[in-house]
């Protein structure tokens, strides 16, 4: 069997490239689903760095295909490749039943499709966990908050204790 590749310095090889973790705090997240992203690549080299940011993207259909919109990949600035746009839209791959179902609890429940992380699987291919959640209100956020700081210190009290 043979070795798996070591990354360089500072590169990813397998991991999570970009976590949107804004998203669980936004949105009560329901099921998720991995998909393949559609990338060039000078944009898999910047992913590999580290450097995208899924704050503001979201993930929609197009054309009968899912995409992913807004999610800010930086230009590659190791060398002189191929320019790419840093906010274009990029195809997801999904199998057109995944696509169904997601788009059918869009529709029927008022639900979000929201990017939650760009990883590397083990075989290095670029994959976005996509969650479908509901959108939280203020006082369910204010309970979020409260649960996670209870959490937080209980688990000081425990580590104090012994």
């Amino acid at each position: 069997m043979a070795e798996p590749k070591k990354a360089k310095k500072g590169l990813i090889a397998h991991g999570v490239a970009a976590q949107n973790r804004k998203a669980r705090f936004d949105y009560t997240i329901k099921e998720t689903v991995e998909a393949g992203l559609v990338l060039k690549g000078p944009e898999v080299k910047s992913l590999r760095h580290g450097r995208a940011t899924l704050t503001e993207a979201w993930a929609g259909e197009r054309d009968g295909e899912m995409w992913l919109f807004n999610a800010y990949i930086p230009e590659y600035q190791g060398g002189v490749l191929s320019r790419f746009e840093p906010r274009a839209p990029r195809k997801l791959l999904l199998k057109k039943k995944q696509i169904d179902t997601l788009l059918g609890s869009v529709t029927r429940q008022g639900s979000s499709i929201v990017p939650l992380q760009i990883h590397f699987n083990e075989r290095g291919r670029a994959k976005v966990l996509l969650g479908v959640g509901e959108g939280r209100k203020k006082q369910d956020k204010r309970a979020a908050i409260a649960d996670r700081d209870w959490k937080r210190d209980k688990a000081r009290l425990m580590r104090a204790k012994g």
